[in-house]
């Protein structure tokens, strides 16, 4: 029996773009143009296979249609699309359950891809792993209520795991596997926070970046986040060099516990 999936999004072009894409994937569509109507068509989440959401909508949001959703479906994979949003729309989208975060505009092929990913063996773990980095199996979603960060990030179509540190890596230098879901680019990641970048945010925030590797090996995961959303495309020979970090990080490193 072929897929079902329930698109919700508020903009009738969008919905009508990807109910054409993904009908000719072979999946059964339905579709809602807001979120009472897509929690009315959703009930107790039997009917549909996987749920594609647009963040932004008049009524209920998107996160928190997401969090009904999941309420009453734990298991149903969403995936969140947004025009609007920032990488922390992601991150909390990720915290509630979603299983992918797309930005607009996204290609018919990006959403084709993002729900063979949510389908490949029953999560988003890919078909096969990167040749320069294994991928291991996440964990399941987390229950809806949970804050908790996932070991995998998902965003734009792009697999993101953090690989652990060498006995010589150095404080600003982190490596990430990254591989996409469908047949774009994957392979190793480095992410580079400058020393003056470092410097700064410990001078304003009095946070000492040693021995608290956690602390900007968590930086120099949004930042690749950050690129991943914005330009759906790795860095530059898999090199990112971070020379400035949002101000809200100089907060986060005042209250940092490792």
């Amino acid at each position: 029996m072929n897929r079902r999936v329930l698109i919700v999004d508020d903009e009738t072009n969008i919905r009508r773009m990807m109910r054409l894409a993904l009908e000719a994937d072979g999946y059964e569509v339905a579709d809602a143009a807001d979120g009472l109507t897509a929690l009315e068509q959703f009930g107790d989440g039997s009917r549909f296979d996987a749920v594609v959401l647009d963040q932004k909508m008049p009524g209920v949001d998107g996160i928190e249609t997401l969090r009904q959703m999941l309420r009453r479906s734990p298991e149903t994979p969403i995936v969140m699309v947004t025009a609007f949003g920032s990488i922390e729309l992601a991150v909390d989208a990720m915290k509630a359950g979603a299983r992918d975060f797309l930005k607009k505009p996204l290609t018919p092929a990006l959403l084709r891809d993002a729900l063979r990913a949510v389908f490949s063996k029953g999560s988003m773990q890919p078909d096969s792993p990167p040749p320069t980095a294994e991928m291991p199996s996440p964990s399941p979603p987390p229950p809806p209520a949970a804050a908790v960060t996932p070991e995998v990030w998902t965003v734009n179509g792009f697999f993101i795991r953090a690989l652990p540190a060498t006995d010589a890596a150095v404080a600003n230098e982190h490596r990430f596997a990254v591989r996409h879901s469908g047949a774009g680019p994957h392979g190793e990641v480095l992410v580079t926070i400058s020393n003056a970048e470092m410097s700064r945010i410990t001078k304003l925030s009095g946070h000492t970046p040693s021995p608290r590797r956690a602390f900007w090996q968590q930086q120099a995961e949004r930042a690749l986040m950050n690129h991943l959303f914005r330009e759906a495309a790795l860095p530059p020979g898999n090199h990112l060099v971070v020379n400035r970090l949002a101000d809200e990080v100089v907060l986060l490193a005042r209250e940092w516990r490792d």
